[in-house]
């Protein structure tokens, strides 16, 4: 990688800080940890400073991964404090969400950069259809699934969830509302599916990219502890102003920009893949 400028770097530090704030709110309000806008911010800011084509997807997903861990720690615990969170539902989580990302790591080991890429933007294109065309009166479900459908959707949400590094909230809120739980309710278990990702997440990570060449440095294979220490602060601090905002805003708006927001990052992505 080749030496980067104090340009370079100032520029690499007031984008991720930036990414953080906006990150560290969206945390709280929507209960996605952030990643979905870390990712992307990440992906751009490495090429600033020269990392490979190769390895920068890697890395922004790791790295990511690792700041959602006390992010998604610090509003699960703010949402708990309110009493929001189906504690039922995420102990039923425990085993499926980890093993969903379990086998996410060993598809992020094996799978290159530009695959990583075409796979954030399918699932981006997505989750901005949700977004843009979701209403809280759609539903399949007074109930929702138990046994083994419940095993499949956590496993499925945390393997996504993974591979974009994000913390799952877009997911889990998708399926909680669909069977009928209040999306307040929905935002807060999803902070706490986020903790279920991000930890066995960010150690995968680590695992992935242990003596990758090409690392930028102070690098710990796909985590880039540079990017983490100056995103994590901002983003404890502005996490528990999201969770006040999710007890207190219409998120319609907000759903809008953000659906649009995707479909930005999705269109870049398979330009640069082309």
């Amino acid at each position: 990688m080749p030496d980067a400028s104090w340009t370079d770097l100032i520029s690499l530090a007031a984008a991720v800080v930036a990414a953080g704030s906006i990150a560290g709110l969206l945390a709280g309000l929507f209960g996605i940890g952030g990643g979905a806008v870390l990712v992307p911010v990440f992906y751009q800011v490495l090429g600033i400073v020269g990392v490979d084509a190769g390895i920068r997807m890697h890395l922004a997903i790791g790295t990511s991964l690792a700041v959602i861990v006390p992010t998604s720690i610090r509003s699960f615990l703010s949402h708990r404090a309110k009493g929001a969170v189906d504690m039922e539902l995420l102990k039923s989580f425990v085993i499926a969400v980890p093993g969903g990302v379990l086998l996410a790591t060993l598809v992020f080991a094996s799978i290159s950069g530009r695959e990583l890429r075409i796979v954030f933007a399918v699932i981006a294109i997505l989750v901005g259809l949700r977004l843009l065309f979701n209403r809280e009166s759609w539903k399949i479900g007074d109930a929702l699934p138990g046994g083994a459908g419940r095993f499949a959707v956590g496993a499925l949400i945390g393997f996504l969830s993974t591979l974009m590094g994000i913390g799952g909230g877009v997911l889990n809120n998708t399926f909680m509302t669909l069977f009928g739980r209040p999306i307040h309710q929905a935002v807060a278990t999803s902070a706490g599916v986020g903790v279920l990702i991000s930890i066995p997440g960010f150690i995968g990570s680590i695992w992935a990219g242990w003596g990758e060449p090409g690392l930028p440095p102070l690098s710990t294979g796909y985590v880039n502890w540079i990017a983490v220490a100056l995103i994590i602060p901002v983003t404890l601090v502005m996490a528990p102003l999201g969770v006040r905002l999710a007890h207190g805003l219409k998120r319609r708006q907000l759903e809008i920009g953000f659906g649009l927001f995707m479909f930005v990052v999705a269109a870049r992505f398979f330009y640069s893949v082309l």
